[in-house]
């Protein structure tokens, strides 16, 4: 696969144009993936995303390079299992070669040292393969958020510099909706009746607090397990299953489930 131009080619998926709210200039993208079909897949999903346009498309690091330098994207999306070379290793290329483009690693790479390495390297995002749309669509708005912050910033004090840093560092968070069938008012039920719980919370327990019924109160204990705002830990009885206990722990918060659970 050649890098392409911003020009649509006959492999692209025909994007509807781009409607850049007023005062957001475009945001330019490169996508690097070996794969054809995973290729046209990434391609079609920024394309949704406003202020994001597709700019090319590249197969190998070495066809990275090249587009890099002739296309000038904002933001490369870089796969890291490529048939030349290993994709972290173009983005010291990248440097050396005096561009500064911001790159978001999306691949299947799971090992720790791909995940320190890729932190090491400055990325913004590291995103896993397979994904939905949702997920890529999260990443790449508070990307864009982020950029905004960087590009628009006066550094008058520290408070100025630790405030782009705090944008910088935030954590992911969850997924920009809540799972089907769950909704926010009650999920900030159920996360209030957790913070406020004398130690560990049970299912049992915090439906009655809630007026929820127990499976529902398990479900939404499990998604703060999922997301990191509770830890897990096992009561045994004299006899049957282990009750699950739940514990807050300092992560997703209301405000964020908020964000999450509506546009």
């Amino acid at each position: 696969m050649t890098a392409t131009s911003g020009t649509p080619d006959a492999t692209a998926p025909t994007a509807a144009p781009l409607k850049t709210p007023p005062g957001a200039a475009p945001i330019g993208v490169l996508v690097v993936d070996d794969d054809f079909m995973v290729a046209r897949v990434h391609r079609a999903f920024v394309e949704r995303v406003e202020p994001f346009r597709v700019l090319g498309v590249a197969g190998t690091g070495e066809q990275a390079l090249a587009a890099v330098g002739e296309l000038r994207p904002d933001l490369v999306l870089l796969d890291l299992y490529l048939p030349d070379v290993f994709g972290l290793d173009v983005i010291p290329r990248l440097r050396a070669a005096g561009h500064d483009c911001d790159v978001m690693v999306i691949s299947a790479a799971r090992e720790a040292d791909a995940v320190r390495g890729a932190v090491r390297h400055g990325v913004v995002d590291y995103l896993l393969k397979p994904f939905e749309f949702e997920d890529l669509r999260v990443r790449l708005q508070r990307y864009a958020v982020q950029r905004g912050r960087l590009l628009g910033t006066v550094v008058r004090s520290q408070a100025d510099v630790d405030r782009v840093l705090a944008g910088a560092a935030a954590p992911a968070g969850p997924a920009p909706g809540l799972p089907k069938g769950m909704s926010v008012e009650t999920a900030e039920l159920v996360e209030r009746a957790l913070r406020e719980a004398d130690g560990t919370l049970s299912a049992r327990k915090c439906a009655a607090l809630t007026g929820i019924s127990r499976v529902s109160a398990r479900r939404y204990l499990e998604y703060f397990h999922t997301v990191g705002s509770a830890e897990v830990s096992l009561r045994y009885g004299v006899a049957g299953r282990p009750e699950r206990r739940y514990r807050f722990r300092e992560a997703v918060t209301g405000p964020e489930l908020r964000r999450a659970g509506r546009p």
